[in-house]
């Protein structure tokens, strides 16, 4: 009765009154994985467990980017007759079949071939990412943030006890004592390099007193670098919103993320360099700028004095009433003249009015009167006179008016003669 499949798989469900027993659910579980066939797998590895005179090696190979590992059993002469010597930390590409062992109820991948990834690999497989990095804009000199000129505290992201960190730790203080670090030790080659990189950067990147991180690794071989040319990584950088700078290796070398760093730093010398300004440089900065402005503003002054003593020497300024003055003589003399004129012209034309007057007189009727003549006239019957020109118009009895120099008489007509 033990070995009799219970209902439940008949039916092919599983209840709470009708489980499944475990031996069915990971006789299951090896079906299933059997179905995938033989795969290849590229991984690093991190451990070798190979005792002379077994028939079966054992090897953990580990994903460089996650913190994510997969047991790999092969023949011991597959290992010892590998064309490259394979050690821990060797990338490699195995060809295998997945196995589940339902005894323990665990997986393991039977490698039938092993495969080192060589340089030339690696380095075709870190210029293929490098072109799909650059199309899609993560090299863009827009991206790359500014460094602050005076970091309150410096992330570093570096070996523990390495030289690089001595390099940046020692250079950044002597040129500016004063200067804090936040200094996270990771692995900086091998398989747990890239996942505790991250872990770093992660926790740096949210600390606000960081104000700019630094990578830094000395140099190394190819493979020694190669966790700064992960993609998870490159792109962790790029995501980061305190500046990095990237100070892998030595100048030759070129890591894909000096390309995705905010700075690249030939060495982690240079990024303290870079990061840390010289207190010394900066003071002798300081004394040149002063006396550059001092002398630039005597220089101001003087010009302005100059100007202000120009203004001042001109007449209109050292003598502001001279103008006017001149002016009030001006029109003192205008009026003058003008009085004079009009005196003048007062005169002329008395002397015509007076010399036009005498000629009226002279040719007036008071005049001829004066000298003995009479103007004689007639009176009309309506009372109004009329200069009497003929004796014919002054029939006897006419009444006339006789106007003499001193007034005037009124008479009759007694008779007339011719």
């Amino acid at each position: 009765m033990t070995n009799a499949q219970p209902r439940s798989t008949a039916s092919g469900a599983s209840t709470a009154e009708t489980p499944w027993p475990v031996r069915t659910v990971s006789m299951k579980v090896a079906q299933w994985i059997d179905r995938l066939g033989s795969v290849w797998v590229e991984g690093q590895i991190t451990q070798i467990n190979a005792r002379p005179g077994t028939r079966t090696a054992f090897l953990i190979l580990r994903d460089p980017s996650a913190d994510m590992s997969l047991t790999v059993t092969c023949s011991p002469q597959l290992l010892q007759n590998s064309p490259v010597p394979l050690t821990e930390g060797s990338r490699v590409v195995v060809f295998g079949k997945l196995s589940f062992y339902t005894g323990r109820g665990s997986i393991s991948l039977r490698a039938t071939e092993i495969r080192a990834v060589g340089v030339g690999e690696l380095l075709a497989r870190i210029e293929r990412l490098r072109s799909l990095l650059a199309a899609e804009g993560l090299f863009d000199p827009r991206l790359k943030r500014p460094l602050p000129f005076l970091p309150g505290t410096v992330g570093l992201v570096t070996g523990r006890a390495s030289a690089a960190e001595k390099d940046v730790l020692s250079v950044a203080q002597r040129r500016w004592p004063a200067v804090r670090f936040e200094v996270h030790n990771t692995p900086v080659q091998g398989p747990t390099a890239v996942p505790q990189i991250l872990e770093a950067l992660k926790k740096l990147d949210a600390d606000p007193r960081v104000d700019v991180i630094i990578l830094a690794r000395g140099g190394g071989s190819v493979e020694d670098l190669l966790p700064f040319s992960d993609e998870t990584l490159c792109r962790a950088i790029v995501a980061c919103r305190t500046p990095i700078v990237s100070a892998i290796g030595h100048e030759p070398d070129s890591p894909l993320s000096d390309h995705v760093a905010d700075l690249r730093a030939a060495t982690p010398t240079d990024a303290a360099k870079r990061v840390v300004p010289d207190a010394v440089a900066e003071q002798a900065l300081v004394t040149e700028l002063q006396a550059r402005s001092a002398a630039a503003l005597r220089s101001w002054v003087q010009r302005e004095a100059h100007l202000v003593s120009q203004l001042r020497s001109r007449p209109v300024l050292a003598s502001p009433w001279r103008g006017i003055d001149d002016r009030a003589d001006e029109i003192d003399q205008l009026r003058t003249a003008g009085r004079r004129d009009i005196s003048r012209a007062i005169t002329a034309e008395s002397t015509t009015v007076e010399h036009l007057r005498a000629r009226l007189t002279t040719l007036g009727p008071a005049a001829t009167l004066a000298r003995g003549y009479a103007v004689v006239q007639r009176i009309l019957p309506d009372g109004g006179p009329e200069v009497l020109r003929s004796v014919d118009d002054a029939p006897p009895g006419t009444q006339i008016r006789v106007r003499v120099a001193d007034g005037a008489v009124r008479a009759a007509v007694m008779g007339k003669d011719k």
